[in-house]
């Protein structure tokens, strides 16, 4: 038998959700008691929780796990103008439509379900973890819908919404052009107002997620671009919908739109996601209608993007685990050497080497880290958008626009060196393809570039976060990690008196750049943005650090009550492992931010 050598197919292929650490999180951090507290929220309490994600990952684990590794060898291709997505992807996308899955989170008005994003966040990173090429689908959709509800009139929303929630019709963002990646001040794509209000659109737009396939009936594109006689940069830009295919009055599909799909990407990784390439107006112009006002189109692709950016951190969480299960399924099955303490006398599965067991926990600490972070961040969301208290909304706001940054960047950075030690752990058979651990390297590398690179990220964090408010919020964040260090202060446990010095540490770092961040960005912009994405990896390990903290502070009372005693007792050791071995890297970015600004300009351009 070929490869006979490697795991077996069960193990390598299947996926179990980590549905315990989700409602740890949920029940105890994101404290789901008191988002069900808030008005439409009643019935969305811990049981519900419970439920939709027990529901939630056998339908992830069954149907849409399979087939990651078949889009990965069989993609979508191109033909014709057509895209045909991997063999089963249609069919599990009409099974995902069909269990409401598309309206989780989105309104009752328009037919979703009106859950709140604690919730959907953690179905998210399921469907993400089983099969991200499949999940981009409705990542972009979910986006479209966002911005529709917060800026379409109501004429877009009575035509798109309802299709779009119930996952019928699927979204996409079209922001990039061949000339104008991150620059969008650089957009070409124009608009031209036809009598009857709508637009004729023009132009070509690259890296469209799903901008053209076969497993839904229409494809509303949120296109950027310029009416005639807009000013020159952003501030000329316009958001428009433009359908694959044109709305009836009556709701049914009338005449193909002028938007054609002329090729797809080849790619590293989420080779099963059709990458396109969209061509607007080659026969008579796109018809387009006007979200909102016109030259407001960037502020309201932002709502899109933010949605997308809090998606794509949870993305990074999810290939983080599934890349986990992957590599401990590996260690506890490969056979090699004997221990090194001489405890067994014959060779052993690696899992026994002291190496091995210190990658599969940075591993683990990252993924339960950073999703603690991201729940936590969910809930601010629900509360920003939902409580009825105008002080308690500003606050989340403000605490929810922080995270953004630290969810999208610092999760996806964590989830390449995670997918890497995957790698790692597998030795030479990971490097195979038919182990399957390179797939998830190669799939979580665009998780740091796309809907914005971590620069970008950092960049965001730095001006519009720390400086524009003189470091308050970032300032009233450590004030609440403090209260944490004074609570693990009062416990009697070596696990927590080592998280609170180390967490100590961390904070103190934080304030520090805060600081210089805050107090140097107008008087030397080159010094702090040398220093911007070390920044970022500052705050996002210290908050993740910080949620395991509060998660070791519920799990040691927990345990002693004599609650789920093992499950406890590996929350309390995962905490106490990344405190000693990656909250401790925080003093040294500190240095390298506030001390090392100049090494990093120093060397004229010409000797690069």
């Amino acid at each position: 038998m070929p490869f006979s050598y490697l795991p077996n197919q069960e193990t390598r292929m299947s996926y179990t959700a980590p549905i315990k650490d989700m409602l740890f999180d949920i029940e105890h951090l994101a404290n789901i008691a008191q988002i069900a507290q808030i008005p439409g929220f009643e019935d969305a309490g811990l049981e519900t929780a419970q439920a939709v994600l027990e529901e939630c990952a056998r339908f992830n684990q069954d149907v849409v796990a399979p087939l990651n590794v078949a889009g990965d060898r069989d993609p979508s291709s191109f033909k014709d103008g057509k895209v045909t997505t991997t063999p089963g992807f249609k069919e599990a996308f009409k099974q995902y439509v069909e269990g409401g899955w598309q309206g989780l989170q989105h309104p009752a008005d328009f037919g979703g379900q009106g859950l709140p994003k604690t919730i959907g966040a953690a179905c998210g990173e399921m469907l993400n973890s089983a099969n991200m090429s499949f999940a981009l689908c409705p990542l972009l959709t979910d986006g479209a819908t966002e911005a529709l509800l917060t800026a379409g009139s109501d004429e877009l929303k009575a035509t798109y919404l309802e299709k779009l929630v119930s996952g019928q019709w699927t979204g996409t963002m079209n922001l990039t052009e061949p000339q104008a990646g991150s620059d969008l001040g650089l957009v070409r794509s124009r608009a031209e107002p036809q009598p009857d209000g709508s637009y004729k659109v023009f132009g070509t737009k690259i890296f469209i997620t799903y901008g053209e396939h076969d497993m839904a009936e229409n494809i509303v594109h949120l296109v950027l671009a310029r009416v005639t006689g807009a000013p020159e940069g952003v501030k000329g830009i316009s958001l428009f919908v433009v359908p694959k295919f044109l709305v009836n009055k009556d709701g049914s599909l009338g005449d193909r739109n002028d938007v054609h799909c002329v090729s797809i990407e080849h790619k590293l990784g989420i080779k099963a996601s059709p990458t396109a390439v969209l061509q607007y107006g080659d026969h008579g112009g796109a018809v387009g209608y006007l979200v909102g006002q016109e030259n407001r189109g960037l502020e309201y692709m932002f709502i899109m993007m933010n949605s997308a950016r809090y998606a794509v951190g949870m993305q990074g969480i999810a290939i983080a685990e599934r890349a986990y299960q992957h590599a401990v399924a590996y260690a506890k099955d490969r056979v090699q050497s004997r221990p090194v303490d001489g405890s067994l006398n014959a060779s052993a599965p690696i899992i026994h080497q002291p190496d091995v067991k210190r990658m599969l926990m940075t591993m683990r600490a990252y993924a339960e880290g950073c999703r603690a972070m991201a729940s936590v961040a969910a809930a601010a969301y629900d509360a920003t958008h939902h409580h009825p208290d105008a002080d308690t909304r500003r606050q989340n706001q403000a605490f929810y626009e922080f995270m953004v940054p630290l969810v999208k960047g610092y999760s996806t950075e964590m989830s390449l060196e995670v997918a890497s030690l995957g790698v790692q752990v597998h030795g030479g058979m990971g490097f195979i393809e038919e182990t399957g651990a390179a797939q998830y390297l190669r799939d979580a590398k665009i998780l740091t570039i796309y809907e914005g690179t971590t620069a970008i990220q950092a960049n965001d964090l730095v001006g519009r976060k720390t400086a524009r408010d003189g470091g308050q919020t970032a300032k009233a964040i450590a004030a609440q990690i403090e209260q944490t260090e004074a609570e693990l202060a009062k416990r009697d446990s070596a696990q927590a008196r080592a998280v609170g010095r180390r967490l100590k540490a961390a904070r103190e770092a934080f304030v520090d750049v805060v600081g210089f961040v805050a107090g140097q960005t107008k008087a030397s912009p080159n010094a702090v943005f040398a220093g911007s994405v070390p920044y970022l990896m500052l705050a996002g390990n210290l908050v993740a650090g910080w949620q395991l903290a509060r998660s070791l502070l519920v799990a040691e009372d927990l345990a002693k009550a004599g609650t789920d005693v093992p499950f406890m007792n590996a929350k309390v050791a995962t905490a106490h492992f990344y405190a000693e071995h990656i909250l401790n890297k925080a003093p040294g970015l500190r240095d390298s931010i506030v001390d090392g600004a100049a090494s990093v300009t120093a060397l004229a351009i010409d000797a690069f």
